[in-house]
Order: structure tokens, then C-alpha cells, then sequence
């Protein structure tokens, strides 16, 4: 079976990790493709390294551009290198422009396709994301879905027939970082200048266009972050950094202290160390609960439903809207005392994903 996977952004990338360390304990081909949406060594190259991931076997370097231009040139470069290697499946991940780009040409091409991550739904139509995996899920052949209430979610599409239960890869790595980092395996990295990791802090991510492009929405969200009674790392993606810098917002105010992003080893180690997360990240609130902390998402709605159940993670659209003392209270809260359970499978989702595509493979012949 000849496999090609589709990459290019960080979330992506973390979830290629348990994929290709599966697909090398068995004798199938698997080729990887980085379209080079994310272009940042931050956000890319680090994973490849850190990981252990694969170099990769094509790097189509489109980097940025307007979500028509990114998904145009994702497609317009993948048709020739899909044309020529012939993959028994095309695997794509997630929810980004490369994950849709790369669904389209492999279905123009009548290659089969199968969505990793499959059946998540926030159910707001604003989100590029929410198109993305819409979209894919309508023409992937195999659909490989994380949980429970994903399945329900293709279901309710029609999309059953072609829908797997298969677990959640971030589940494997994310578990296999954790006790890597709790044996001393990879040290804490350095925080934001300000964070004294003995004492207690949150860890803040921000990326999300509803929340960075209008100018008084990300003031707002930033000062309801600066006015917090413990310090604040806050690791700057560079979405955020260059919309503060047009907007004229210092991101360094308050309790606020102002990081790069970190290497994904690095970022789980952060998270064990805070007291906390605040975030619009679907990854990063996963990772908090898998992690067993506190989450605040700065969103109306998530695609990891689970996570809110306990009080693990609270959606806060508006912190700005809160009173002072409410928002402090909510995101300085203690780890609820109820467990939470394991609703994204035990660590082995990689291994299944595999076996689930040998079985469409077999099923074809």
C-alpha cells in the first residue's frame, strides 16, 4: 500500500508524528508531502526534528497568502506530484487550506481519499476551518473520525457509510511527550522573560482571525489578559504579532509577558508547568485536557465538545465583557475533582488508522 500524506501546518505536522512512526513498522510506502503553508521555522521545521518525523519527500513552499491564493497554489502544485506517484491513498489531516487542497486534486485525480480527523464541527460557518473540513469530509472516500460525536456528526450528513471510528492521534503523541517530559527527557524550555515556572502562571496562545483582525477586539482581549493577578506567557504566533504590530497594540502590557511559539515538547512541558491555559486553539485545548489543566477558550463554541464536560474547559467569547473578578476567578480556577475520562481513545489511534485503510484497501480489490 502506498500512502501520501499531506502536511503544512503545525497542528498537522504534530499529528503526522504518530502516523509516521506507525506506517514505519510496516513495509507500506509512505511518502510525505509539506506544502509549506506554514513557512516559519517555529511552526515547521522544529517538528520535523523535534518529532522525529520524516524529512519530508516533497516541500512545495507556497507559504502565505489570502485563503484563495494558499489553496490555489496548494492544488496547483500538488496535481503533478500526485499524477506521478500514484498512491494507493491520499491521507489528509485536519482542517487547513492544505487539507482541502489536497482532498480536491487527489478526487480530480480519482484517487482515493482519507480525512484524518474527520466529523469535528464548531457549526460556525466564519471559520475557514469549519469550510475545510466540511468539505473534505462531502469528498473523502474513507473518513476517519476521532470520537464519538464526530461519527454522530457524519451521520447526520449522510456520510456514515464511509465514516471509521479511529481515535485521536494527537492522543498518542501528546501521551508519549507527556511521560517523555515527566522523565526528564526534555527539559523545560525557556519561558517568556517574567514567567518564574515555580511560581504560578497561565500559558496564553492567541491566532484566530475573529479574534486578531478587528483592532478593538484584540485590544480588548489583550488588556482582559494584562489585567490578570498572575503573570501571563503568552506565546505570540505570527499571525498575531504582525495584526498587533498593524494595529498598533502592544501585546507586552500588564501581567502579559511575550514569547515566541515553542517546539511541541517544549509546549507540553509549558502546560504541565502553568496553573493553566487560555487560548482560541483547538489543538491547545485538547492538549490541556489530555494534559490535565484548566482551559479557557476565548471562543463562542469548540469542536472538542468533551473537553467542557467537568468544567475542564469553559468557552469565554468576550473576557472583556466579564467582570474583572469573575474572569480572574474562572481562569485561575482549580483542576476539577471529577477525572475525565478518555473520550479520545488510549494512545493507539495511529496503528488503527493504518489497519482501517489496509481493510478499505482489501475491500476495493
Amino acid at each position: 500500500m502506498k500512502v501520501i500524506s499531506i502536511v503544512g501546518a503545525r497542528p498537522q505536522l504534530v499529528k503526522l508524528a504518530p502516523v509516521a512512526a506507525a506506517f514505519a513498522e510496516t513495509e507500506h510506502q509512505h511518502v510525505i508531502v509539506h506544502t509549506g503553508q506554514h513557512y516559519d521555522a517555529d511552526l515547521s521545521d522544529v517538528f520535523f526534528t523535534g518529532l522525529g518525523i520524516p524529512d519530508p519527500d516533497v516541500h512545495l513552499g507556497v507559504g502565505s497568502g489570502s485563503h484563495g491564493v494558499q489553496t490555489g497554489a496548494v492544488l496547483s502544485a500538488l496535481d503533478p506530484v500526485l499524477e506521478t506517484e500514484q498512491p494507493d491513498w491520499v491521507l489528509v489531516y485536519g482542517d487547513t487550506n492544505s487539507t482541502i487542497a489536497g482532498a480536491l486534486s487527489a478526487v480530480k485525480q480519482h484517487l482515493p481519499v482519507a480525512h484524518l480527523e474527520a466529523g469535528l464541527r464548531s457549526f460556525n460557518r466564519r471559520m475557514p476551518e469549519e469550510h475545510n473540513r466540511v468539505l473534505t469530509d462531502h469528498c473523502a472516500d474513507l473518513l476517519l473520525a476521532p470520537t464519538e460525536e464526530a461519527m454522530r456528526h457524519l451521520a447526520n450528513e449522510g456520510l456514515g457509510h464511509r465514516a471509521e471510528l479511529a481515535g485521536d492521534v494527537m492522543v498518542d503523541i501528546c501521551l508519549r511527550i507527556r511521560d517523555a517530559v515527566l522523565a526528564g527527557e526534555h527539559p523545560l524550555p525557556a519561558l517568556p522573560e517574567g514567567i518564574d515556572p515555580s511560581q504560578p502562571f497561565l500559558l496564553a496562545t492567541l491566532h484566530r482571525p475573529d479574534n486578531t483582525d478587528d483592532p478593538a477586539r484584540l485590544s480588548a482581549i489583550i488588556k482582559s489578559l494584562a489585567d490578570l493577578p498572575v503573570p501571563v506567557a503568552l506565546l505570540a504566533h505570527p499571525r498575531l504579532a504582525a495584526r498587533a504590530e498593524q494595529h498598533g497594540i502592544d501585546l507586552a502590557q500588564g501581567a502579559v509577558r511575550v514569547g515566541r511559539p515553542l517546539p511541541y515538547a517544549g509546549l507540553v512541558a509549558a502546560v504541565l508547568a502553568s496553573s493553566g491555559v487560555v487560548t482560541d486553539s483547538g489543538g491547545l485545548q485538547k492538549e490541556a485536557f489530555l494534559l490535565d489543566r484548566v482551559c479557557t477558550t476565548i471562543r463562542p463554541e469548540t469542536e472538542w465538545i468533551e473537553t467542557l464536560e467537568g468544567g475542564w474547559n469553559h468557552l469565554v467569547p468576550n473576557p472583556h465583557e466579564m467582570a474583572p473578578t469573575e474572569w480572574s476567578n474562572l481562569v485561575t480556577r482549580p483542576v476539577p475533582a471529577t477525572p475525565h475520562g478518555t473520550p479520545y481513545g488510549d494512545g493507539t489511534a495511529a496503528q488503527r488508522v493504518i489497519k482501517l485503510m489496509e481493510q478499505a484497501t482489501s475491500s476495493r480489490s
